[in-house]
């Protein structure tokens, strides 16, 4: 039989040998007194209120919200409460830690004391506690992922962000009025009218082109010429079936004198190049120049320049299709016994073809010198052929074995001794000269650009009676005035009244003609080396050509 105490709250007594847990001590609140000391065990006073029961928690000034309003009651339904964030379990361990049951805020209850037992002999029954269960080992955590980057309205967006922007986001730019939208279409279709004008006008020009062309009515096609079967290229068949498209046959009237000469096409726009005596009756007349093609068709020509002291001209055709221009060779890499092919109207046999070869260079030629006072008279450093040319050669082409022009047949020697191929009495002797291809060349661009050419000139007058071997300068110039022109080309270099000059850049000369056609050789403005003899002593001058004031 168990005994109880009067006074024990530990346990009680329920039967033999039977004995009853013991009932639970309610918890006592701390209570702070007037010394301000704690004091535990006291319940507090019904009807104080709740937040002075706390220790050193001062009463609030306002009663609590009797709807639980926030941030004083619960929190609303438009603010949900954040989730609970329990710790994570330590390495090792199977369980997760239990979360804290205490709510924020609130003090920890105080922790009751144990109850001494009434008896000693009385001891109550408790159950076993079972042997903890080993824990397994936990996986490693697994690394939280990386944070997504915040928001950062100062960084460009990337290009694709751009792109998914769509056409809602404001970029910063001015919106266009609808004034300047107009003004921009206007432009827009100002533009582009512009364009189309352009392209139909050039697609307009191209078919007006094509449609020229197209109507042999409207002008002269020519055929280019072709190698015939079985003659090589360098053949004499071979170079004239390829030269003879591009040589014409020239008819001159003038008011008293008709005359007839060859020339050949120098480029597309219709420039043909021949002798300056062949158009000469028409050019001082104002008479008339026909060209007739190797197809039998002919057409009108004018004078674009001339020039007695080369003795070449220029003139030209329009509305011929298919001008073929003869390549230019090099005239000074000619050499003695080189094959040449003349082609020309000789006593107006149109297409005459001859051949032959380079017999001399350099020979110093003079013609004509009909009006007496040496304006008209042409000196040449022609080439010497022995390819038959006669008059109505003139102007025509000298070629090369590849076709190519190397000279302007120009003269020829008669039999009785004259060089003009329109005054000598007799045909061709085996004595013809061609004016050399780099002469012509400079000669014919600057009569197609500025309609004369210019002569280089020392800036002496020459005494043309001298008989002796070289050329001497004279006293007097023509007009009564010194023969030295002063400031010009010999005064500079110091030549002087009664000088011979006898060679020019190591080259023997001769005669007065001699020298001009040295000089005539050469251009405006280059350098020679001039050997001059001087109360018989020879001494050597360099001096730098100058240009005639007048042809």
């Amino acid at each position: 039989m168990g005994v109880a105490g009067s006074g024990d709250a530990g346990l009680a007594a329920a039967g033999d040998g039977d004995f009853e847990l013991p009932k639970p001590v309610p918890e006592a609140t701390d209570r702070t007194g007037a010394d301000g000391v704690a004091r535990a065990g006291v319940s507090s006073p019904p009807g104080e209120d709740a937040w002075a029961a706390q220790a050193g928690r001062p009463k609030p000034l306002h009663d609590p919200d009797p709807y639980s309003t926030p941030p004083y009651g619960e929190p609303g339904p438009w603010a949900p409460a954040p989730p609970v964030q329990h710790p994570a379990a330590p390495a090792g361990l199977s369980a997760p830690i239990p979360a804290p049951t205490t709510p924020l805020g609130t003090a920890p209850p105080a922790p009751v004391a144990p109850t001494p037992a009434a008896d000693a002999l009385t001891t109550p029954t408790l159950t076993p506690t079972p042997a903890p269960t080993p824990l397994e080992p936990r996986p490693a955590p697994r690394p939280p992922a990386a944070p997504e980057p915040r928001y950062d309205p100062w960084v460009a967006a990337s290009s694709r962000e751009r792109r998914l922007q769509g056409p809602l986001q404001q970029t910063g730019a001015g919106v266009p009025t609808e004034q300047q939208r107009r003004r921009r279409g206007r432009r827009l279709l100002v533009g582009w009218s512009l364009m189309i004008a352009v392209v139909s006008g050039g697609i307009g020009g191209v078919a007006g082109a094509w449609v020229e062309r197209a109507r042999p009515e409207d002008g002269v096609r020519l055929q280019p010429g072709r190698v015939p079967a079985g003659r090589a290229p360098d053949s004499v068949a071979g170079i004239a079936a390829r030269a003879l498209p591009s040589v014409v046959t020239l008819h001159v009237s003038g008011t008293d004198q008709a005359d007839t000469g060859t020339g050949f096409v120098l480029d597309t726009q219709g420039h043909i190049l021949t002798n300056n005596h062949v158009v000469a009756p028409a050019g001082s007349t104002g008479g008339d120049v026909s060209v007739t093609f190797t197809s039998g068709d002919t057409v009108k020509a004018k004078i674009v320049g001339r020039d007695s002291g080369y003795d070449l001209a220029v003139v030209q055709v329009h509305g011929v299709h298919g001008l073929a221009p003869l390549p230019l060779g090099n005239s000074d890499d000619v050499r003695v016994g080189d094959p040449v092919v003349a082609i020309g109207s000789p006593y107006d046999l149109a297409d005459t073809v001859t051949s032959g070869i380079i017999s001399a260079k350099e020979r110093p030629i003079t013609a004509g010198g009909e009006k007496g006072d040496g304006s008209d008279v042409s000196y040449v450093d022609a080439l010497q052929t022995d390819a038959p040319i006669n008059p109505g050669n003139s102007g025509g082409p000298l070629l090369d074995s590849r076709a190519r022009v190397i000279g302007i047949n120009s003269a020829i020697r008669s039999a009785d001794g004259s060089t003009d191929p329109q005054n000598g009495q007799a045909g061709s002797i085996g004595l013809g000269f061609a004016i050399p291809v780099n002469q012509a060349r400079r000669v014919a661009e600057e009569l197609i650009e500025d309609g004369h050419a210019t002569h280089p000139v020392i800036g002496v007058t020459l005494d043309m009676a001298y008989t002796g071997d070289g050329a001497r300068i004279d006293s007097r110039s023509a007009d009564g005035g010194p023969a030295v022109r002063a400031g010009g080309p010999g005064d500079r270099a110091g030549l002087a009244a009664g000088d011979v000059i006898t060679e020019v850049d190591g080259q023997r000369v001769h005669t007065a003609e001699e020298l001009i056609v040295k000089i005539r050789a050469h251009r405006p403005g280059d350098r020679l080396r001039l050997t001059v003899r001087r109360d018989g002593t020879d001494r050597e001058i360099r001096l730098r050509l100058g240009a005639a004031e007048q042809n």
